[in-house]
């Protein structure tokens, strides 16, 4: 595993942020990075045990992590989350949303798909990032971070649902940073390759020096990416370091979206420039 954090700084100390989908993969490896970073984070996630688990973890590290169990589905759910960070640290300055349904399906899609994958997607990006822009303008700004994917621009064999949702996700953030922008809040999104998550490793069968190196092919990197090196680039769009960047998305993707057909060329004529 790559970490790119070694020891605890303070770029987000005194700070508080909110972090759908945190207690697992992309969204874990944020909450931690975030938490090393000195920030109270307030996370939300459908696993109740997994949630609970985390916070645990996080507390017994002497981290301040609050979990909240419940459905991005749920209309009411965003509201509840950013007055429970209220109640408990007093402010929100970030929001990462993450949480999203993942339903590939092409033209055999129901009406129920569309749904959900739109529901727990761009609506639900939408509704927590109206909720957390309120506390976000009495303190004069903030920012926040949508995640989307490399499949928001390119098409994939049977994934109408999953690459249309993500690819809305684009449009939104450029909507959203365009409205909270005179409110010192903005708001950018980072669309990684392929990822070492549960997801993607339980599609490797639990193998991933096998496949890595297989599905790597795809990414000029010739590999696939960590949860923590997303984190990083989150961490970095939500800081000071980014304060003159809004409405943008930046590729995690170890140059998925730069490469052509012929792959990352090890298996074409040109192998030996490599």
């Amino acid at each position: 595993m790559r970490s790119h954090r070694k020891t605890i700084h303070d770029r987000f100390l005194g700070k508080v942020a909110l972090v759908t989908g945190g207690s697992a993969g992309i969204g874990r490896a944020t909450v931690d990075e975030l938490c090393r970073e000195g920030a109270a984070v307030v996370f939300a996630g459908i696993e109740q045990e997994v949630g609970e688990q985390a916070e645990s973890e996080l507390s017994a590290l002497g981290f301040p992590a609050l979990f909240r169990h419940g459905d991005m589905a749920d209309p009411d759910f965003p509201v509840r989350i950013v007055q429970d960070a209220m109640a408990k640290f007093g402010r929100v300055d970030y929001l990462v949303n993450n949480a999203f349904s993942f339903i590939s399906k092409g033209a055999d899609a129901t009406a129920e798909d569309w749904t959900q994958v739109l529901e727990v997607g761009p609506v639900a990006y939408a509704r927590m990032a109206a909720a957390a822009a309120e506390p976000m303008k009495k303190l004069g700004g903030g920012a926040m971070v949508n995640i989307s994917s490399i499949s928001a621009f390119i098409a994939q064999p049977n994934r109408w649902t999953y690459n249309a949702a993500k690819g809305a996700v684009h449009t939104l953030t450029k909507c959203m940073a365009l409205d909270f922008a005179p409110y010192g809040i903005r708001v950018n999104s980072v669309s990684p390759g392929w990822i070492w998550t549960r997801e993607v490793l339980k599609a490797a069968g639990g193998d991933r020096a096998k496949w890595d190196p297989i599905w790597g092919q795809f990414h000029m990197l010739a590999r696939c990416g960590d949860p923590a090196e997303v984190a990083a680039a989150i961490l970095f769009l939500l800081s000071d370091d980014a304060s003159f960047i809004t409405a943008a998305d930046l590729p995690v993707d170890g140059g998925y979206q730069g490469m052509g057909s012929e792959g990352n060329g090890k298996n074409s004529q040109f192998a030996g420039t490599r």
